[in-house]
């Protein structure tokens, strides 16, 4: 009988190893989770990981630098365990940071990786849905100051008329738990009022969170403006993605297994994280550095 190597068993944890290729879901917060929940409907077969940056959320009103900063260490994070491919399901950090990371970051230390953002499908199912050509975004600080909604729409269609909102208490508003506040309402009307003067047939929800919040904006707004939700979109266009790399998608482990990570372990982020994900979560605390 022929003997196994001395060196057997780091070969067999090797091979499993290899077996278990994840995609990797990040965003600052929780919010994130509720566009993990459609990307499992849509793709439940293969092994996800979602990273949540709670301890140091919200990234809207960070500074370029240290929002590239902290991304990078949640893509190092990810990559060490074992995930081929990430999602930053966080508008702020795929407006101020995904471009510089795929340019820059990732060619030089991941080259057989990849790290897709949230913020093109959006646009792209925008482009799709509007008919007056007039777009409203709604999304945090950062992202408003970045313009990174109107560059790649501009890309695409420079005839699109783009209107761009800052939004700085709806984070806060949802992180509370106080959705159904009736302050709520007034905060969300004076939002949108500016982008109904402006007679927009399109919104995108440009923050993760604000999921959460789209009855409301729907009621608001009326039948007659679309609403793009990432939780609807970046599903679709993942598995448009893993078909059209089907040497990425083979490497993919199918076991539909599900890990959740946190910066910060808090009964808000047990319980709101339970409430974007649709059902109970699991979570276990780590450090980024």
């Amino acid at each position: 009988m022929t003997e196994l190597p001395a060196n057997r068993h780091a070969i067999i944890i090797h091979m499993k190893i290899q077996r278990t290729k994840k995609i990797g879901v990040f965003d600052s917060g929780f919010g994130g989770l509720d566009i993990l929940r459609g990307i499992i409907q849509e793709n439940g077969e293969y092994d996800y990981l979602y990273l949540g940056d709670t301890a140091r959320t919200p990234y809207g009103t960070r500074s370029q630098e240290i929002i590239y900063e902290f991304t990078k260490q949640a893509i190092d994070f990810l990559f060490a365990k074992n995930c081929e491919l990430i999602i930053i399901a966080c508008n702020t950090a795929s407006a101020e940071a995904l471009r510089k990371i795929q340019k820059n970051y990732i060619p030089k230390k991941y080259p057989h990786k990849k790290v897709l953002g949230v913020l093109i499908p959006a646009v792209e199912s925008a482009l799709e849905k509007t008919i007056n050509k007039k777009v409203g975004i709604i999304a945090t600080a950062s992202t408003v100051r970045s313009c990174a909604f109107t560059k790649e729409i501009h890309k695409r269609d420079t005839s699109i008329r783009v209107y761009e909102q800052a939004c700085p208490l709806l984070v806060p508003i949802v992180e509370a738990g106080e959705k159904y506040h009736k302050a709520t309402d007034i905060i969300l009307r004076e939002y949108l009022q500016p982008l109904q003067k402006k007679h927009i047939d399109t919104l995108i929800l440009g923050c993760t969170h604000y999921g959460l919040l789209e009855s409301k904006i729907k009621k608001i707004l009326g039948k007659d403006v679309a609403i793009i939700s990432e939780a609807r979109t970046v599903p679709k266009k993942l598995k448009l993605y893993l078909h059209n790399h089907s040497s990425l998608e083979q490497t993919l482990s199918k076991k539909s297994s599900l890990l959740f990570y946190s910066t910060d372990l808090t009964e808000n982020f047990q319980t709101l994280g339970s409430m974007f994900f649709g059902k109970k979560i699991n979570v276990k605390k780590i450090t980024l550095q």
